[in-house]
């Protein structure tokens, strides 16, 4: 005597529906894990201060206002994949900025003042 399974018909939508639930339940917890990470300007923001120190900030977040070494920069170069605004206030406020688009430099004319904070266009 053999037995043979049959399928019943409820099955297939049984099937598709546990599959459904798996995947949304994998996508909630991709979205999940993925929204805590903070984006990054991806490359260097590299900058010369008025006392020829170079300091290099790698891969910098692209949210907030980032605040220069306190004697400010004469040249930045911006090596990110993102452009930036340059600030003469330690805030990021103010008038008298420059736009530095990516893989730009900006320099100083030698009166100006010094730049002191900078932040992304995003």
């Amino acid at each position: 005597m053999s037995v043979t399974a049959t399928a019943s018909p409820t099955d297939p939508r049984r099937r598709r529906r546990v599959g459904v639930a798996v995947g949304a339940a994998l996508l909630t917890l991709t979205v999940t894990g993925c929204s805590g990470l903070g984006r990054t300007a991806v490359g260097p923001v590299t900058y010369t201060t008025e006392r020829d120190r170079i300091v290099s900030e790698n891969s910098p977040s692209v949210k907030g206002c980032h605040r220069m070494a306190p004697a400010g920069a004469a040249k930045v170069a911006n090596g990110t994949l993102i452009d930036m605004i340059l600030y003469p206030t330690r805030d990021c406020t103010g008038r008298g900025t420059a736009y530095v688009a990516t893989t730009f430099t900006d320099a100083n004319a030698p009166r100006s003042l010094p730049w002191r904070s900078y932040r992304f266009v995003h």
